[in-house]
C-alpha cells in the first residue's frame, strides 16, 4: 500500500536520479557478484525464489493434502537423529555451545515514581546492561532445580504448574521439568482467580512455580480453593521468609530449591527420563471464549513443531540474538525460544513495558531493551506491530513538509523495489535508519503470529524496518506449527506454505459456500496433520472431536478456519467458521475482518465488532484515539461537546471502510458524552456476550469495576 503522494515533479525526478546514480556507482559490482554466486549455486534471485512452488498436493486433488516441496515424500519430525525429547535437545545444545550466552536479564539500576501532569503516578525504571548465563550454566541451574523439586516430593508423570511472567527463570524451570519428566502446566499470568483455580484443580497439581508479584496479587487469594496444593516455589530471591500462608502450604525461593538439588543424596537420586510420547506441556488457553482448555503436548509434538519452524529461518545459528517478551504460556513464544536454544542463539528478556525507549516503564532519556540488546530475531503479534505502525505514521504527519516529502518518496520507491526483489541501501541508511533503531537496528527476521496481520502493517514493517516479516499460521493444538511464509516472499495477506513437519487438507464447508472445487483457488476448512498435532484436550473428551486419526495412523486437527490454497502452494486465511455470522438478509460477515480493517484507522485504538442474525447490520464498540478525534474535530471547526464529533466521523466512514463489503460497514455509531457504566442503559447483546466471555478471565477485575453485578 503506497503512501499518498502530493509531490513536486521536479523533486520526484531529482530523488529518482540521486537514488539511481548511488545504486549504480556503489552497488552494481556487488549486485553482479552476488547474482553470479547465486546463479552458480542454483538459487536464483530473491524474486525467483519468491515465485517458485512452495507446496503441492501429493494426491493431485485440489483438497490436498498439501506438503512442502522438501517434504513431499515424508514429513520431518526431528532436528537431528536421536534428539527425540526436549531434555536431549537442551543437553545437546549445552554440549555444543557451553560458553555461549544463553539467557540474559537486565539489572535494575534505579526505580522511582514519576508524577504526571494529571496527578497520576507511574513507576519508571532505569535498567543497566544484560547479565548472561551461559548454556552450561543454564543447564546446570535447570538440573539442580529439577533435583530440588524431586526432593520436595514432585514425581515423574505428576503435573506441576507454572504461573509466571516471561523471564529467564521460566525457561530454567521448564527445562528442569523436561529433564525430570514432570508434565508442565502453563497458565497465562493475566488470568483471573476462577481461571487459575480451574487449571490448578483440573490438573491436580501439588507444586506451582510463580513470581513474588503474582503470588502476592493473584495466587494467595485462591489458595484455599486449591486443596491439593502443597508447595509454592517463588523465582525471586527476596524475601526468604513467607509468613501468613495457609497451613499445609510451604513457600520456597527458587535458589533454596536449587541448593536442595545439590545435596549428595538428591544428586544421586536417579531421574526418570521422558519418552517421546510423554506429555511435556499441558498448555492452557487464554479462556477468552470460555473456560480455559488444557492442550496436551508431547515431547515429540514440540520437537516436530520447532523443526518445521527452524527450517523457515535462513542462517539460524549462534550469532543470532532473540528478544523474549511475549507470554511464554503462549505456544508461539515457547516454540520460538526452544528453536533458539536448539540452535545456540542467545535470548535476552524484556517486557511490553520496557521493550523500547518510549515504553511506559522506561524513564525518559534511558534505553529500552531493544536498544541495548539489538536483537536479530523477534516474534510479534499483529497488535504490537499495528501500534508501531500507527505511532510512526503519527510522527510522519508531524514532520516538516520537506521531511514528509522525503519519507514518502523513499517509502514508495522502496515498496516498488521490494516488489521486484531489489534492495535499497541508500533509503535504508538515510531515511529508515532511525525507524529501524526502534527495534535495535539489527533485526533481520520478524515472525508474526497469533492473529491476521494487515497488508498495510506488513508492508510498513518490510519497508521501514528493512527486514522480512514471516507471517505464520498455527494453533496451540498444532504446537503453533502449520505454515510460515518464506523470508523472501514479500506478498501480503498469505501465511505461506506448509512447514516440513505438517500437511494441510481442505474440507468442504457446504453451509458457508466453500468447496475444494472452487475456482480460481480451492477453498474449505483447514485441516492440519502431522507429528506436530497434539494429543488432545486434558480431561475434555467432548472437545476432542476436533481431532482424528486417519487410516495411516496420522493425527489431524480440524481448525475451524477457512482457507484457500494459491497455485504456488501458499495458504490464505479467508474466514473462520465460528467468526462468521449470518445476518438477517442471509449474508455472512467475518467479525475478525471488520475488526482487523478498522484497527488500522488512526481514529480507532481498539474495536469489538458484533453481529446478530436477527439484524441487518454490524455494530462495534470503539475505543477512539482521543488525539486524532480532537484533531479531526478541529479540522471541521467543531467546538463544544464531544458527541458532536460524530458528524465528521460519519462523513469519513466511507473512506475508512472502502475494503469492506457493504454489509460489513457499521450502520450506526453513537458516542456517549459520559463514561459508560451498566446503569446508562447502553447495553446490547454484544456487550452482554463479551462480558460473559471475559468474566472467567478477569473475574476479580470485573467485580471491582462493576460492583459484583
Amino acid at each position: 500500500m503506497k503512501l499518498k503522494e502530493d509531490l513536486n515533479p521536479v523533486l520526484l525526478l531529482l530523488f529518482q536520479v540521486t537514488v539511481w546514480l548511488y545504486s549504480v556507482l556503489a552497488f552494481l559490482p556487488s549486485y553482479l557478484f552476488s547474482s553470479v554466486s547465486e546463479s552458480d549455486a542454483g538459487l536464483g534471485s530473491e524474486q525467483d525464489r519468491a515465485q517458485r512452488l512452495k507446496a503441492q498436493s501429493v494426491t493431485g486433488r485440489p483438497a490436498g493434502p498439501y506438503r512442502a516441496m522438501g517434504a513431499t515424500k515424508r514429513l520431518v519430525s526431528s532436528l537431528h537423529p536421536g534428539l527425540d525429547t526436549l531434555d536431549k535437545v537442551f543437553e545437546d545444545a549445552s554440549r555444543r555451545f557451553p560458553d555461549r550466552d544463553c539467557l540474559g536479564t537486565r539489572e535494575v539500576v534505579m526505580e522511582e515514581d514519576e508524577r504526571q501532569s494529571n496527578g497520576k503516578v507511574f513507576k519508571k525504571v532505569i535498567l543497566g546492561q544484560y547479565r548472561w548465563r551461559s548454556y552450561a550454566e543454564t543447564h546446570k541451574a535447570a538440573a539442580r532445580f529439577g533435583s530440588g523439586l524431586a526432593a520436595l516430593g514432585q514425581r515423574a508423570h505428576n503435573n506441576i504448574a507454572i504461573f509466571c511472567e516471561t523471564r529467564a527463570e521460566w525457561v530454567i524451570a521448564a527445562h528442569a521439568c523436561f529433564m525430570q519428566n514432570f508434565p508442565l502446566v502453563t497458565l497465562y499470568s493475566t488470568l483471573g482467580g476462577p481461571a487459575i483455580t480451574h487449571g490448578l484443580n483440573e490438573t491436580e497439581v501439588s507444586h506451582i512455580i510463580t513470581s513474588r508479584e503474582l503470588l502476592e496479587t493473584r495466587l494467595k487469594f485462591i489458595l484455599l480453593e486449591v486443596p491439593r496444593l502443597q508447595h509454592i516455589i517463588v523465582v525471586d530471591d527476596t524475601p526468604t521468609k513467607w509468613p501468613g500462608y495457609p497451613r499445609g502450604i510451604s513457600v520456597h525461593n527458587m535458589a533454596t530449591v536449587q541448593e536442595l538439588g545439590t545435596k549428595p543424596e538428591n544428586v544421586s537420586r536417579g531421574r526418570k527420563q521422558p519418552m517421546p510420547s510423554d506429555i511435556a506441556v499441558i498448555m492452557y488457553t487464554s479462556g477468552s471464549t470460555g473456560v480455559p482448555k488444557g492442550v496436551m503436548i508431547s515431547h515429540s509434538n514440540i520437537i516436530a513443531g520447532i523443526t518445521g519452524m527452524a527450517e523457515r529461518i535462513p542462517n539460524l545459528g549462534e550469532n543470532d540474538t532473540y528478544i523474549g517478551y511475549l507470554p511464554l504460556a503462549h505456544v508461539l513464544e515457547l516454540s520460538a525460544e526452544l528453536v533458539c536454544v536448539a540452535h545456540g542463539c542467545r535470548i535476552g528478556y524484556s517486557s511490553p513495558q520496557t521493550l523500547a525507549d518510549q515504553s511506559t516503564k522506561i524513564k525518559k532519556g534511558s534505553k529500552g531493551d531493544t536498544s541495548v540488546l539489538q536483537p536479530t530475531l523477534m516474534a510479534a503479534v499483529p497488535e504490537i506491530m499495528d501500534r508501531i505502525y500507527k505511532n510512526v505514521m503519527t510522527k510522519v504527519e508531524e514532520m516538516s513538509s520537506a521531511q514528509r516529502t522525503l519519507f514518502t518518496l523513499a517509502y514508495n520507491y522502496k515498496l516498488e523495489q521490494l516488489s521486484q526483489g531489489r534492495s535499497t541501501p541508500l533509503c535504508d541508511n538515510l531515511v529508515f535508519k532511525k525507524v529501524r533503531s526502534l527495534l535495535g537496528g539489527k533485526t533481520r527476521v520478524l515472525l508474526s503470529g497469533g492473529a491476521p496481520l494487515s497488508a498495510a502493517t506488513q508492508r510498513f514493517m518490510n519497508v521501514c524496518f528493512c527486514c522480512p516479516v514471516g507471517q505464520g499460521y498455527g494453533l496451540t493444538e498444532t504446537c503453533g506449527a502449520g505454515t510460515i511464509s518464506e523470508m523472501w516472499d514479500y506478498s501480503t495477506g498469505r501465511v505461506g506454505g506448509p512447514l516440513i513437519c505438517s500437511e494441510i487438507k481442505l474440507k468442504d464447508w457446504v453451509e458457508g459456500g466453500y468447496h475444494s472445487t472452487d475456482t480460481p483457488n480451492p477453498q474449505g476448512e483447514i485441516l492440519i496433520g502431522g507429528p506436530n498435532v497434539t494429543m488432545g484436550y486434558y480431561k475434555n473428551e467432548a472437545k476432542n472431536q476436533d481431532f482424528f486419526v486417519d487410516d495411516n495412523g496420522q493425527r489431524w486437527f480440524c481448525t475451524g478456519d477457512i482457507g484457500e490454497v494459491h497455485p504456488d502452494g501458499c495458504l490464505k486465511i479467508i474466514d473462520r467458521k465460528k467468526d462468521l455470522v449470518k445476518l438477517q438478509a442471509g449474508e455472512y460477515v467475518s467479525l475478525g475482518k471488520v475488526e482487523a480493517m478498522l484497527k488500522n484507522c488512526p481514529l480507532i485504538d481498539n474495536i469489538c465488532a458484533y453481529a446478530n442474525s436477527e439484524e441487518m447490520y454490524v455494530i462495534g464498540f470503539v475505543v477512539p484515539n482521543q488525539k486524532h478525534l480532537l484533531s479531526l474535530a478541529e479540522q471541521y471547526c467543531i467546538r463544544g461537546e464531544r458527541s458532536k464529533v460524530i458528524t465528521p466521523w460519519r462523513e469519513r466512514r466511507g473512506q475508512l471502510c472502502t475494503q469492506l463489503e457493504r454489509f460489513e460497514i457499521p450502520r450506526k455509531i453513537r458516542l456517549s458524552p459520559d463514561p459508560w457504566t451498566p446503569e446508562t442503559g447502553l447495553v446490547t447483546d454484544a456487550f452482554k456476550l463479551k462480558r460473559q466471555q471475559l468474566k472467567s478471565k478477569y473475574q476479580d477485575d470485573i467485580e471491582r469495576m462493576y460492583g459484583g453485578k
